[in-house]
């Protein structure tokens, strides 16, 4: 590889090609290979494309060896201690947190956002009672194009605009909908009085009966998830984001494309998947029989919560919720076996040689999956919760590919393995 391009050869016939070298600010290089089918006849093949770029982006950047996390440069770990949640959505969307002019306005288009048409309570109720808050908010968020078309038109920046910051405002009220629904309570509307992260606790737990004002602990610890979730790179939901988007869908149904993706239990479901597992356990007393279950090949037992496909190091996300998963477990008092054990199970195995050697490290999923249990979230909610922070990361990456003069629909190719050509027989002699 030379400063700018990279040479394939062909060792059969001698053939060489060059192709440019693309460099970002950070992170490794990539080879341009837009024009490798033209000039060589041959296709790339990289399942679950995790070798290959799929677009330029300035949103979010991730080195998984060194532990590193960030929103437009600006390090997780400050981000959570030093911002609050629509400051970094601001950031997400516009490059830069915003200045305090601008964080006043913008909180003020996004609380004045919050409502939803009227009519939308009447779709909820042609769900079943039982069904699963992520069927009804794949169905809910897909319908929103039906009643907001004033801002549909994705080639109009203002239109734009006001579609990323209704689906930012309108999110948690429909979840907190979700929930309400689900739980046979009446719905709760949002208050313009209330901060983000405390309006949504608000809209999930207060009824008309009797008031509800959520603890300050309870307030941050929420704004520390909506923020540490907010956006993760080219994941498999923000993918699908970009591709739905790079057809030209409207916003609406793009980020219902993504909150289908998300629901997957491979992406979205990892830190439900951690309460099902220590039910699984049990009881502390058998922490130890399971850890050598997960260490056992034949067994497929697996230690949820523990390790990353990105990070190799500790996850920088999970040092920053582990302290908020202390105070709000002290702050509560909560009586619940499953939060001791899970608190005993994490003692364990950060003592254990075989999972430090292999930096296999609680993760965001395994302290997120407490904390929400600890505030009263059943565990159905807790893939929709993911859904509310992440909006504002696949907004801010739609908005990005929208703007990018260059892009186009997407259209991976394929390795065809199927028969080759058959003639189609009459009926009576196949």
């Amino acid at each position: 590889m030379g400063n700018n391009t990279f040479t394939l050869r062909n060792d059969q016939t001698g053939e060489s090609w060059s192709f440019p070298v693309v460099s970002g600010t950070q992170g490794p290089p990539a080879i341009d290979i837009r024009s490798l089918f033209a000039k060589t006849g041959h296709l790339t093949l990289d399942p679950g494309f995790t070798s290959t770029a799929s677009c330029r982006s300035a949103i979010t950047f991730i080195d998984g060896e060194r532990g590193v996390l960030r929103y437009r440069g600006y390090d997780i770990r400050e981000l959570a201690e030093r911002a609050g949640f629509l400051e970094v959505a601001f950031a997400l969307l516009y490059g830069d947190l915003p200045d305090l002019g601008q964080k006043r306005e913008f909180e003020k288009n996004i609380i004045y956002h919050t409502l939803v048409h009227e009519q939308i309570h009447t779709f909820f109720r042609g769900f079943r009672r039982d069904a699963h808050p992520m069927a009804v908010m794949c169905g809910v968020v897909g319908a929103l194009s039906a009643f907001y078309h004033d801002s549909l038109d994705i080639w109009d920046p203002r239109q734009r605009e006001i579609s990323a910051h209704r689906l930012i405002a309108k999110i948690p009220t429909l979840a907190a909908m979700s929930l309400k629904y689900m739980r046979g309570q009446p719905f709760i509307y949002p208050r313009n009085d209330l901060g983000y992260a405390e309006n949504f606790l608000h809209m999930c737990f207060a009824t008309p009966a009797e008031p509800y004002r959520p603890s300050a602990a309870l307030v941050r610890a929420m704004d520390k998830i909506l923020i540490l979730h907010a956006d993760h790179e080219q994941n498999a939901s923000t993918s699908t984001v970009r591709l739905a988007g790079s057809s030209h869908a409207n916003p609406f149904a793009c980020i219902a494309s993504g909150i289908a993706s998300l629901w997957g239990p491979a992406h979205g479901g990892a830190n439900q998947a951690v309460l099902e597992m220590l039910e699984q356990i049990g009881h502390k007393d058998n922490i130890p029989r399971f850890l050598e279950k997960a260490k056992a090949k034949d067994d497929p037992f697996r230690l949820m919560g523990f390790g990353h496909r990105v990070y190799k190091n500790y996850d920088p996300r999970a040092a920053v919720l582990k302290s908020s998963c202390d105070a709000v477990l002290d702050e509560l008092g909560v009586d619940d076996p499953m939060l001791e054990l899970a608190r005993e199970l994490e003692r364990i195995a950060l003592e254990d040689d075989y999972f430090i050697s292999r930096q296999l490290f609680p993760n965001v999923d395994f302290y997120s999956g407490i904390i929400l249990r600890a505030m009263g979230f059943p565990v159905e909610m807790f893939t929709v919760l993911f859904a509310v922070a992440r909006t504002v990361g696949w907004i801010s990456q739609w908005k990005e590919m929208i703007e990018e003069p260059d892009h186009r629909i997407g259209r991976p190719r394929q390795v065809y393995t199927g028969s080759g050509y058959r003639s189609v027989l009459p009926l009576a002699r196949r």
